[in-house]
């Protein structure tokens, strides 16, 4: 029998303790956390994203400072605002909502966000740091993820981690984490040779590829953990992850669902990040 991994109620109990912290943050400091979001263009699934994200901001008190910016905005302009956030002592954590229109310069942007307001853990310096296993923000998908595992009681230690995926949003945070929390970790790709035979030598097996029930039961070791990071749609429009969800849950000791399951948590971590970055500012 599978349990189910509820990463939506998780998420709940994680903000409640978020908004306390916001508020002793306040009580102490006299201002609000805040986070800047800067979203570039009209792409309609960065708007679902960044609304939720001022919303989640609303909730736990954290207040949200949003710059919407049209599509043909000059890689000047976005980096000017984005040191004048770096400078402003209101702002704990800068996100900028990607993907950006093609003739800006992520990379060249990203860098301009200070190490300690990479809130989205996507900074060289951060994922340096991850891979050293020291303090660092860490990317929020993966970290989300350790917060289930750690929640559910499912233990790393010396555990087969496959992670199918290698994304440095994802993938590759996502396999430091683990090594860090001593599981033996093989990060699978296009060009693994046996997918099929790496996957069924999981402990954990963690879906991060973008590509519809890709994960399928022949796929899967009986009393395997089983976490779907995907998001997808499937032949009738319905949301569905990288895992065939039906046809793999009854040989898993535990799994999460989609929606409900890792997805919650991303957004949430966002919010914990930046409570991390307001205290280290004042610490």
């Amino acid at each position: 029998m599978y349990n189910l991994m509820d990463g939506k109620s998780l998420a709940a109990e994680m903000r409640i303790e978020i908004k306390r912290q916001a508020g002793l943050f306040k009580s102490r400091c006299g201002k609000e956390i805040g986070l800047a979001v800067i979203l570039v263009g009209n792409n309609q699934a960065s708007q679902v994203y960044v609304r939720n994200k001022i919303k989640a901001c609303e909730e736990v008190g954290i207040k949200s400072y949003a710059y919407y910016l049209p599509a043909n905005t000059a890689q000047e302009e976005v980096a000017d605002l984005i040191e004048e956030l770096a400078q402003n002592g209101n702002v704990h954590g800068i996100l900028v909502q990607l993907p950006l229109p093609a003739h800006l310069d992520a990379e060249k942007l990203l860098k301009l966000i200070p190490v300690q307001k990479d809130v989205d853990g996507f900074s060289e310096e951060n994922i340096g740091k991850l891979c050293m296993n020291k303090n660092c923000l860490a990317a929020c998908t993966p970290f989300g993820v350790m917060k289930i595992l750690e929640k559910y009681g499912v233990q790393t230690k010396g555990k087969k981690a496959v992670i199918v995926g290698r994304s440095n949003i994802v993938g590759r945070p996502m396999s430091m984490l683990l090594l860090n929390a001593d599981a033996t970790v093989t990060i699978c790709h296009s060009k693994t040779s046996d997918l099929k035979s790496e996957c069924l030598d999981a402990d954990i097996l963690v879906a991060a590829i973008g590509k519809a029930k890709f994960i399928t039961a022949d796929m899967v070791k009986e009393g395997a953990t089983v976490i779907d990071v995907g998001m997808n749609r499937d032949e009738q429009g319905r949301l569905c992850g990288d895992v065939d969800f039906e046809n793999v849950k009854d040989k898993c000791s535990f799994i999460t669902p989609v929606p409900g399951g890792v997805g919650p948590m991303t957004i949430t971590m966002l919010m914990y990040n930046t409570v991390i970055a307001a205290n280290r500012s004042v610490n």
